[in-house]
């Protein structure tokens, strides 16, 4: 037999070995609270590194880099279909495996193996209907007096007047997180960037995501402005060091409940009703319809303009990207991306 194609199998092999090995490896320390709590403190010091390293950037590096990947994906799995080159495309493509799966694990993977915030909460109650409907009312008022304060465009819809400003009560905030709920360091300084894909996220059902390589908060900015200081807050939420979908919208609810900026309470305000309303509306349709007919004129005119975006860009996009990223989250320890009931029992249990 050839050499240099008995050398090249057995590349392959170390490397699809190598692969397999770290599957096991990773496994092992998400079992040892030891390993645990070394990766939450190496977390600590490379987001701050990397926050150095990206946040001056004018635009996302994190998405450049998703960009190549991209390419280089594409690139390769082409490749495969061609003879001549299908080989050194598998090859590649195992040592790109492992190299992505190895920095994404110690970067960010381990992250979600932290102790839930649920066990952290003195009451572990499972959420309670009724308890729900009561604060789903207090919110409703909470939120349409707050939407009073805040700017609007001539069609009388909420719009951010500024919004740096609002990004610096974020961090700000985060400060004041209780100490029950977060021993994490505060952040100095975080890295918000506008995705350099939000067209096509408009068409995908995503609001913004945490890139884990370059420490950066993606988020899309063609997204109706009521929903866009809460999605800033939950993807610093992530940068700060939660990892859990429904455990970075709860630190950011409580980054942003109680803020002076009435623009983040109210986004905040909003999140929380309509994740009130949706827990609710399984139960009790006519409770939930009824509250919905009670919100503020302001209120009703963000909604409607939501529901129009959504309407716009829904399509096949939107149900694939919900599909993979269903799977996603519950291969992380998470609960599907279209269930809110963790984020309510949190709530409920904190407001307790």
């Amino acid at each position: 037999m050839d050499t240099k194609k008995v050398s090249f199998i057995n590349k392959k092999t170390f490397w699809a070995g190598i692969l397999l090995a770290q599957f096991f490896m990773f496994y092992i320390f998400s079992k040892s609270e030891f390993c645990i709590t070394f990766f939450e403190k190496l977390y600590d010091i490379q987001k701050n590194f990397h926050i150095r390293i990206f946040s001056w950037i004018p635009f996302s590096a994190g998405d450049l880099f998703y960009g190549l990947i991209g390419v280089f994906l594409l690139f390769n799995i082409f490749s495969i279909f061609r003879k001549k080159r299908r080989k050194k495309a598998c090859f590649y493509l195992l040592i790109f495996l492992n190299i992505i799966y190895f920095t994404y694990q110690i970067f960010w993977g381990m992250m979600y193996f932290q102790t839930p915030v649920i066990m952290k909460l003195a009451s572990q109650e499972k959420p309670d209907i009724e308890k729900a409907k009561r604060l789903a009312v207090q919110y409703l008022k909470k939120a349409a007096e707050t939407r009073n304060s805040v700017f609007q465009d001539k069609n009388g819809v909420f719009i951010i007047k500024n919004r740096e400003v609002l990004i610096k009560e974020i961090l700000h905030q985060q400060k004041f997180l209780p100490r029950q709920i977060s021993t994490k360091k505060p952040l100095t300084q975080i890295s918000v960037k506008q995705s350099l894909f939000s067209s096509i996220m408009s068409f995908t059902g995503i609001s913004g995501y945490y890139n884990p390589f370059t420490a950066e908060s993606q988020f899309n900015s063609h997204l109706p402005h009521s929903i866009i200081p809460f999605t800033i807050s939950h993807e610093t939420s992530h940068e700060l060091g939660f990892a859990r979908e429904q455990e970075a919208n709860f630190a950011a609810y409580l980054t942003g409940i109680k803020s002076s900026n009435c623009e983040l309470r109210y986004s905040t305000e909003y999140f929380t009703l309509k994740s009130l309303l949706r827990y609710i509306y399984s139960e009790d349709k006519v409770f939930a319809e009824n509250l919905l007919m009670q919100y503020s004129p302001a209120m009703k005119r963000d909604r409607e303009y939501e529901k129009n975006f959504m309407i716009i860009h829904e399509g096949r996009l939107e149900d694939f990207f919900g599909f993979t990223n269903d799977l996603f989250l519950k291969s992380n320890q998470q609960e599907g991306s279209v269930t809110y009931s963790y984020f309510v029992h949190l709530l409920l249990n904190y407001e307790k």
